[in-house]
């Protein structure tokens, strides 16, 4: 797609926000990659205008029905860049929005810059599908997978980067690796523990009966669970008050074999100066040293990690600092923004990595 000149970096941007914001009667979720992206933004000095695409959608449509409000919900966005001509349009899991519709909005206003940011797996099918169909009216699009998934949807010459995982010290507040004695040993939430079942260590399982696994080896464990073995699922300020006040936290996504693929939980757990516990297999091990987090290979040696940092405060402490330490200064909110940035208006190259220039 044609680009008209990149503005100067100095430049303060107006940008159009599209994604799953807190507004309304359904709050959403207040560690969400949108919300930092555009604190992110905001504290590198542009004019951020957040548009709730399914909230508009709701409002504008009989019963409160997301479905029935796409048309009106993609005519708002219309009229709303219309109205503040942003320089920026930027679309997180905006998939209210119709690509005729960025298409008129290009139409409207040629020099504007669009992009895209997924933080789902392209192992799943659907989800490639629906980053796809924006293809052709994005300049860019960001992707919480690196490696050669990532590679592959370069064909053709597309701009397609990595987007860590941001974490905001705003929003992940907690300092759990103060915390010499804090309530809980281990953290781990889950929405559907068994719907799809987790590719651990090359094995297929139920998150709770995993659970139940590592309880079993270690019956004195006290673990912070969110909606497994009969607890309720946590979210808002009880998410967060329950991850300051843990020691460990598993960070166990679908499966690992994607490279650099995670659920945003890790930014939140080593956000809150929790020890980030994780397979090996994602790679991650190649950002972060042994020193800054607990990596694992086998169930075996998942348990061996556990016992290790229970039994020595001292060096759970000094590991999670660390780590916390490294993930805010490579992948904090504003440093994640300004990439995303340089790499839509061409000052970066989108196949560079942020912790090697």
């Amino acid at each position: 797609m044609p680009r008209q000149a990149a503005p100067a970096p100095t430049r303060a941007l107006t940008i159009v926000h599209v994604g799953h914001f807190p507004f309304g009667l359904r709050p959403g979720f207040q560690h969400g990659v949108a919300v930092k992206l555009s604190n992110g933004l905001i504290r590198n000095g542009h004019l951020v205008l957040n548009f709730s695409d399914r909230d508009i959608a709701r409002a504008r449509a009989p019963f409160g029905s997301r479905k029935l409000g796409v048309t009106p919900a993609n005519a708002a966005l219309l009229e709303f860049c219309r109205h503040h001509r942003p320089d920026v349009l930027l679309l997180g899991h905006a998939d209210v929005i119709l690509p005729p519709t960025i298409a008129r909005i290009r139409e409207a206003l040629p020099a504007i810059r669009v992009a895209q940011w997924n933080v789902d797996p392209l192992f799943e099918p659907d989800n490639v599908r629906r980053i796809a169909g924006k293809f052709a009216v994005v300049d860019a699009t960001f992707l919480s997978t690196a490696g050669a998934p990532l590679d592959a949807l370069r064909a053709g010459g597309r701009r397609v980067a990595f987007l860590p995982n941001p974490a905001d010290a705003s929003i992940e507040r907690g300092r759990a690796d103060l915390a010499e004695h804090p309530g809980h040993d281990l953290f781990y939430a889950c929405g559907h523990p068994s719907r799809p079942l987790r590719l651990i260590c090359g094995q297929e399982w139920d998150m709770e009966a995993f659970i139940r696994a590592i309880l079993a080896r270690l019956p004195r464990l006290r673990p912070c669970l969110g909606g497994l073995l009969g607890r309720p699922h946590l979210t808002g300020a009880a998410y967060q008050a329950a991850l300051e006040d843990c020691a460990i936290g598993l960070n166990v996504s679908r499966r690992p074999d994607h490279f650099l693929y995670s659920s945003d939980r890790i930014a939140q757990l080593a956000g809150n100066g929790l020890v980030v516990l994780m397979e090996r297999a994602t790679g991650y091990d190649t950002v972060f040293s042994d020193a800054e987090m607990a990596f694992f290979a086998s169930f075996d040696e998942l348990i061996g990690q556990i016992e290790l940092l229970t039994a020595d405060p001292a060096a759970r402490r000094a590991m999670a600092t660390a780590g916390r330490a490294r993930y805010l200064a490579l992948f904090n909110e504003r440093a994640v923004a300004a990439r995303l940035l340089d790499i839509l208006f061409d000052r970066l190259a989108p196949e560079a990595l942020p912790w090697t220039g």
